[in-house]
């Protein structure tokens, strides 16, 4: 094999572990009905003039399986920081004691757990789609370097060896998709 191939390859792996890595992120973005930190990482607070990220202003906790917890580093933005989670339209609405704000998840209902469900499964093709370009890309460079003199052997070697990374891409995506199915789905 030839040290550009091994650069296709090599490429090609790390926009599908790319492509895997925005999965993992998008799917912990999709609620089980159990509360997680990671729900209100997309919460942007009005901090003093500029959007800030929730998780740069304040600690966010988890104390049971249906509650988080955010307490501010600044009382004074307690406010500003309530009306972020609001109008993130997350569907929560926090209570304020004054100190902390207490965020109650309530249980999913079968029709939203299949919902989330559908919605986790259209990740996993976005997913699936963003591999195969990347795929389409890998083959690309193949069939330049076929044109630059590379043995036909060599080519379908490639090829081969592509789909076989593909395959594997595919496969890690169905496994995440359905594991998130079966927590989502999981009472």
């Amino acid at each position: 094999m030839t040290e550009e191939v091994q650069l296709i390859y090599d490429e090609f792996k790390s926009s599908n572990a790319k492509s895997l890595s925005h999965l993992e992120t998008e799917l912990q973005k999709v609620r089980a009905g159990k509360a997680t930190p990671s729900m209100l990482q997309s919460v942007m607070v009005d901090y003093y003039g500029s959007p800030t990220p929730i998780s740069q202003v304040a600690n966010i906790s988890t104390p049971d399986a249906r509650t988080i917890t955010v307490q501010p580093w600044e009382k004074t933005i307690l406010n500003d920081i309530a009306k972020g989670i609001i109008n993130s339209n997350l569907g929560f609405a926090p209570q304020n004691n004054g100190e902390v704000l207490i965020i109650s998840v309530p249980p999913l209902t079968e029709e939203r757990r299949r919902d989330l469900v559908k919605k986790a499964k259209a990740e996993g093709e976005h997913a699936k789609v963003g591999i195969r370009n990347n795929r389409k890309d890998a083959l690309d460079m193949v069939k330049m370097l076929k044109a630059d003199g590379l043995s036909e052997d060599m080519v379908k070697d490639s090829e081969a060896e592509i789909q076989n990374i593909t395959n594997i891409y595919i496969k890690k995506v169905d496994d995440l998709v359905d594991a998130k199915e079966k927590d989502i789905m999981t009472i």
